[in-house]
């Protein structure tokens, strides 16, 4: 396998630190030595490479950016999101696996959930002897999650769940599922173990998107959830919108990831590629299309950095985040598409990794906000007017 190089054009690596460093090139050799190998195979079979997640859990990217105390890293942002970039260069599922063990399910229970929930769902979780998924999406309710149908009610000693949940990644094979549902009109978090009577996991077949990832449906039907189950700190829409922006992070930084992966390639194969006596890397209009994937791969990652920053300080907001989101998904996706165009009919063919990505990432713009729910909420906070009603 050739060897990766990476694109950094205005050295931000002057701008990392050690650990940071330490972070991303221990993954990037994990991402090179144990994901690319195997991911077309499995993007092929349609299956996800389960064998991957113990290895991934003693890599400690799971909650990494958890407390010590939880057995997690402590680590920032930064190194949070390079571990994202880095397994979205293998493939799109492996990084929404992580996506979604870390900052929907880890973060929610960190943030909105009792001592005696923490103290022992997060160990677990870090380490991967439990899996964990994130129910919100309904199947008439995506951008809109607030007028999700699921509902709890009150009974003694819990509470009986009712409702479905879609798109769901990690669904089928989950321990746990964080699960918002409406209690009495109120928007609450509760844990869904698996084997909860009535509660259900059907896998989700037929994608011709992320192939290489857990895709599940999630059904309750009259299932008793124990009082301790509830999320004692999550009340409101608010609560599972905190979660997606931590999803919509890692996925501003995972994406660069697949832009990587492409560029790589794409200049590559243009280097070596003869046509009319020379490579195609020696015609103006390739010279171009690679010029326009560094410019869109450079300033994705100076928005990363300086959100990644803003994150570790305090200061970003949600805008920021689906900035970096709409953007950086929007780009990538196009840097697939050129990189299909420079290695033409090849380009359809799994030797490259170009349209496995590109496929991937039609699902990634479009989940955790598409990029026109993005687009209104960036319209709204510069104009002070909601187009969403």
């Amino acid at each position: 396998m050739e060897k990766f190089e990476s694109v950094d054009y205005f050295n931000l690596e002057e701008l990392y630190t050690e650990e940071e460093l330490m972070v991303r090139d221990s993954v990037r050799n994990f991402v090179d030595s144990e994901i690319i190998p195997v991911i077309e195979n499995h993007y092929e079979a349609g299956t996800f490479p389960a064998n991957l997640i113990v290895k991934l859990a003693e890599l400690g990217v799971f909650g990494i950016t958890l407390p010590e105390d939880y057995g997690c890293a402590g680590m920032n942002n930064i190194a949070y999101g390079l571990v994202m970039q880095e397994l979205e260069r293998g493939d799109s599922g492996i990084r929404s696996f992580a996506s979604v063990q870390s900052g929907l399910v880890m973060y929610p229970i960190f943030t909105f959930g009792s001592d005696e929930q923490k103290k022992y769902w997060l160990p677990k979780l870090a380490s991967a002897e439990k899996i964990g998924c994130f129910g919100l999406t309904e199947p008439d309710y995506g951008s809109n999650p607030g007028g999700m149908l699921t509902n709890a009610k009150k009974v003694q000693d819990g509470y009986v769940l009712n409702g479905a949940k879609m798109w769901i990644t990690n669904g089928t094979i989950a321990d746990i599922a964080v699960v918002w549902a409406k209690l009495d009109g109120v928007i609450k978090g509760f844990l869904v173990e698996k084997n909860f009577e009535g509660f259900s996991a059907p896998e989700m077949k037929g994608k011709h998107s992320l192939r290489a990832s857990v895709t599940s449906e999630l059904i309750f039907q009259d299932v008793f959830v124990p009082a301790s189950h509830l999320l004692p700190n999550a009340n409101g829409l608010k609560a599972p919108l905190m979660c997606l922006n931590q999803a919509r992070y890692g996925i501003a930084w995972g994406v660069v990831g697949s832009m990587l992966a492409c560029y790589h390639s794409a200049l590559k194969y243009a280097k070596s590629r003869i046509q009319f006596s020379k490579p195609i890397a020696g015609y103006q209009l390739t010279q171009k299309k690679l010029v326009y994937m560094l410019t869109e791969i450079t300033k994705s990652q100076m928005i990363n950095y300086h959100l990644g920053k803003l994150k570790d300080s305090g200061k970003a907001n949600h805008t920021h985040i689906s900035f970096a989101k709409r953007n950086n998904c929007e780009k990538a996706l196009e840097i697939a598409r050129i990189a299909r165009e420079i290695h033409g009919a090849n380009g359809i063919l799994n030797e490259y990794p170009v349209m496995r990505h590109a496929n991937n990432l039609e699902s990634v713009k479009t989940y955790e906000g598409t990029h026109e729910m993005h687009t209104l909420i960036l319209g709204e906070d510069i104009t002070g007017i909601s187009a969403f009603e």
